[in-house]
C-alpha cells in the first residue's frame, strides 16, 4: 500500500488492461476509426491555426517531460501529410525535449486553438534538424531558429471538447491567475537565491525583451 500524506493509503490499484476495461469498457468502432496514420485536411487546417502546443517526450529510462511551445498561428510547418516541423526559439537551454529525442524518438503532441473546444493529438517519431532551408522558413522577426524538431506522424486524431467544457479554460470569468506565484517568486523560493524578487523579475523582463526570438 502506498502512503499519501494525510489521506488513507491507496489499496485499489488497477494493474492490468483487463481490470481497466472492466471499469471503463471498450471504445466503440467510431472511436477506433477516427485515428489516422497521417494528417488529413482537417488536421492540417487545425495545426495551421494553432498558436500553442504541448509536446511530451521521455528519455531511455522513461523519465517523462512535457514542454509547451507557442508562437503566432502557423508556426508549426506541415511539410507533407506525414511530416511536421516545429521551430526551437531561444529559451532556458535545458533542451529537455531534444535531449530526450536523442535517446527515445517517440513523442506526443496536443495542439490547441484559443476558444476551440476540440484539440488535435499527434504521435510519432522525432528528429532534430539543422537544415538551413527549413530553419529559414521558420524565421521570425529576422531571427532564424538554430534547430527544428521534425516529427514523422504515426497517429493523428481530433479529441473531443469535454475536458475544455469541464475546465472552462476559454471562459475569462473563470480565470484567476493573480494569486499564483510569478516566475521570479518561484525562482527565489526554489533556488534560495540571494537576489530579491524585484531583481529576479527585472532579469525575467529583460530576457523576454531581448531574447524572445
Amino acid at each position: 500500500m502506498e502512503a499519501t500524506g494525510d489521506y488513507p493509503p491507496l489499496c485499489e490499484i488497477v494493474t492490468t488492461e483487463t481490470e481497466l476495461s472492466d471499469v471503463l469498457g471498450q471504445p466503440n468502432d467510431r472511436m477506433r476509426a477516427k485515428v489516422l496514420d497521417r494528417l488529413d485536411g482537417i488536421c492540417r487546417a487545425f495545426i495551421a491555426r494553432a498558436p500553442f502546443l504541448l509536446i511530451s517526450s521521455s528519455d531511455a529510462v522513461g523519465h517523462v517531460d512535457v514542454s509547451p511551445k507557442g508562437d503566432p498561428a502557423g508556426f508549426v510547418h506541415v511539410l507533407d501529410d506525414h511530416t511536421i516541423a516545429i521551430p526551437e526559439r531561444p529559451g532556458n537551454r535545458r533542451a529537455d525535449t531534444f535531449r530526450n529525442v536523442l535517446q527515445n524518438p517517440s513523442v506526443g503532441l496536443i495542439f490547441l486553438v484559443p476558444g476551440k473546444g476540440e484539440t488535435v493529438r499527434v504521435s510519432g517519431r522525432a528528429r532534430i534538424s539543422r537544415d538551413e532551408w527549413l530553419r529559414q522558413r521558420m524565421a521570425m522577426n529576422g531571427r532564424t531558429p538554430d534547430l527544428a524538431l521534425v516529427v514523422t506522424v504515426e497517429e493523428a486524431f481530433m479529441h473531443c471538447t469535454k475536458c475544455m467544457i469541464r475546465s472552462r479554460i476559454w471562459q475569462p470569468d473563470s480565470w484567476n491567475p493573480d494569486e499564483l506565484a510569478s516566475l521570479a517568486e518561484a525562482t527565489k523560493a526554489h533556488t534560495r537565491s540571494d537576489m530579491t524578487v524585484a531583481e529576479l523579475q527585472a532579469i525575467v523582463a529583460e530576457n523576454i525583451r531581448t531574447t524572445l526570438y
